[in-house]
C-alpha cells in the first residue's frame, strides 16, 4: 500500500508535529507499506531512506524559520505523479484541498487534526471575535467534509470536528518511545530520592515546548513567582524556543528561570525531564499533550491545563466522546492513577496551587504513576490505528456496531 503523507509547518524545531509525522511514517514503512512524505522546504527536492520517500516543495518563509506551502497546485502535481493508495493530510489550510482531489480519484483520505483551528487562530491573532470564530468555523466544516476519515488525538480535539459537522471522527491517542523517554536508571527503576515523603527543599520544575502564545509559556514563569511568594523554593527549566522568547526573558527577570532553548535530540530532553520534580503543561487549547506525555514516561508528574487534551492524559476519569465519534475499540485509555498528574486552571496561581497538591504525594508513588499511565500510550499502538484506518478496516466494525 503507498501512504503519502503530507505536512505544512514541518521543521527541525517543529517539536510534536514532526514527532507525529515522522513516527508514523516509520511505523508504515516497518509494516511493509510504501510511506512517502511530501512537506515544505526551499527548494524541490527528493532523498530516500529506510523508511521511505521524502519530497520537499518549495514553501514561502514564515515566522521561526517554518516554511508554508501556500500554492497546493504543485502538491497536487506530485500527488498525482505518485499515484498513492492512502494520504494522510495534517494540515487544515492550504493543503486541505488534497481531500476532494483523493476522493475524485477514488484515493482514500485522511485528516489528521492536530490542533483545535479556533483557538489557534484567536491566540496567534489576538483576535477573540465571534465574526472570526463563526468564520473558522466555517472554514473547518468545508475542510472536514473533504475527507473520507478525520482523525482527533483526545476527546477535546473531537468538540470542534463534531461541531463541524466531521460524520465519523476516529480517535486515535499519540504514543511516546519508552525506551528513550523513561526514568533516570531504566525502565522500572526510580531515582534514590523517590523515596521522600516529604516537599523537598528546592522544587524543580520544567517547561518543555514551543515558546507561543498559544502554548501560555508565560504562566510557568508566574508560577515560580506565586510559589516563592508563598515561601517555597521553586526553580523553572525552560526547554524551547520562539517568538515569545524574549519576552518571556524579561518578564522573569529576578526569578531562578533558566532558557535552555531548543533540544533537538530527543534522548537529550528525556534526560533533562528526568531532572525534574514535576512538569508544566499550561496550554489549554493542547489537543494531546506530547510533551506531556513524554515527562510521564520519564516518571515524572505533569500539572496540565484543565480542559486539555493533556488534562486527559493525568485526568482520572476517562473522557467521554463527541457524540458522532466511533472510536470504541479505538479510545483513549481510560483513567490515570492517582498522582501521576493535575489538571487545574492553566494561570500562574492556579499551576502553583496544582504543584503543591501533586508534592503532597511522595516521589515514589508520582514515579509509578506516571510510568504507569505512559505505558499505555505505546507508538505501536498509534500506528496500528492509523494503518487500519488507511485501509478502510474499521469500516466493518462500525457496520457491526450498527447492527
Amino acid at each position: 500500500m503507498r501512504i503519502v503523507q503530507l505536512a505544512n509547518m514541518y521543521h527541525v524545531r517543529s517539536g510534536g508535529l514532526r514527532t507525529v509525522v515522522d513516527t508514523l511514517g516509520r511505523g508504515y514503512a516497518a509494516a511493509g507499506h510504501d510511506r512517502i512524505l511530501i512537506v515544505p522546504g526551499a527548494k524541490r527536492s527528493v532523498a530516500e531512506d529506510e523508511h521511505g520517500t521524502v519530497i520537499t516543495v518549495p514553501g514561502t518563509p514564515v515566522t521561526g524559520g517554518y516554511r508554508m506551502i501556500l500554492r497546493a497546485e504543485k502538491v497536487l502535481e506530485t500527488l498525482a505523479a505518485l499515484n498513492p493508495d492512502s494520504i494522510e493530510v495534517s494540515d487544515k489550510a492550504t493543503l486541505a484541498g488534497a481531500g476532494p482531489w483523493a476522493r475524485e480519484r477514488g484515493v482514500r483520505a485522511v485528516l489528521f487534526s492536530h490542533e483545535r483551528l479556533g483557538e489557534m487562530v484567536a491566540n496567534r491573532t489576538g483576535a477573540q471575535s465571534e465574526s472570526l470564530q463563526k468564520a473558522v468555523l466555517r472554514w473547518t466544516r468545508r475542510v472536514v467534509a473533504g475527507f473520507d476519515e478525520v482523525v482527533a488525538t483526545s476527546a477535546f480535539g473531537e468538540r470542534e470536528l463534531a461541531l463541524a459537522g466531521a460524520r465519523t471522527i476516529r480517535r486515535v491517542p499519540l504514543g511516546v518511545d519508552l525506551e528513550v523517554f523513561r526514568p533516570a536508571g531504566g525502565a522500572g527503576s526510580a531515582r534514590s530520592d523517590f523515596v521522600e515523603v516529604t516537599r523537598p527543599d528546592v522544587v524543580r520544575l520544567v517547561y518543555a515546548g514551543r515558546l507561543s502564545n498559544e502554548k501560555n509559556p508565560q504562566a510557568t514563569i508566574e508560577t515560580v513567582r506565586v510559589l516563592r511568594c508563598w515561601g517555597v523554593d521553586a526553580r523553572l527549566d525552560v526547554y524551547g524556543s520562539g517568538p515569545q522568547c524574549g519576552a518571556l526573558a524579561r518578564r522573569s527577570k529576578g526569578l531562578p528561570v533558566v532558557f535552555h532553548g531548543h533540544v533537538a535530540r530527543r534522548a537529550d530532553l528525556a534526560e533533562r525531564l528526568t531532572g525534574a520534580d514535576l512538569v508544566l503543561a499550561p496550554s489549554a487549547c493542547e489537543t494531546f499533550g506530547l510533551s506531556a506525555l513524554e515527562a510521564l514516561a520519564c516518571g515524572v508528574a505533569v500539572v496540565a491545563a484543565a480542559g486539555s487534551g493533556a488534562a486527559e492524559l493525568v485526568s482520572q476519569t476517562s473522557p467521554p466522546g463527541s457524540g458522532n465519534a466511533r472510536h470504541d475499540r479505538w479510545a483513549t485509555p481510560g483513567a490515570a492513577p492517582p498522582g501521576a498528574g493535575i489538571a487545574v486552571t492553566p494561570t500562574g496561581t492556579g499551576l502553583a496551587a496544582g504543584v503543591l497538591e501533586l508534592l503532597t504525594y511522595p516521589a515514589c508513588v508520582r514515579a509509578a504513576a506516571a510510568r504507569t499511565r505512559a505505558s499505555q500510550f505505546p507508538w505501536s499502538a498509534s500506528v496500528e490505528r492509523m494503518l487500519a484506518i488507511h485501509q478502510g478496516a474499521l469500516l466493518a466494525a462500525d457496520v457491526a456496531d450498527a447492527a
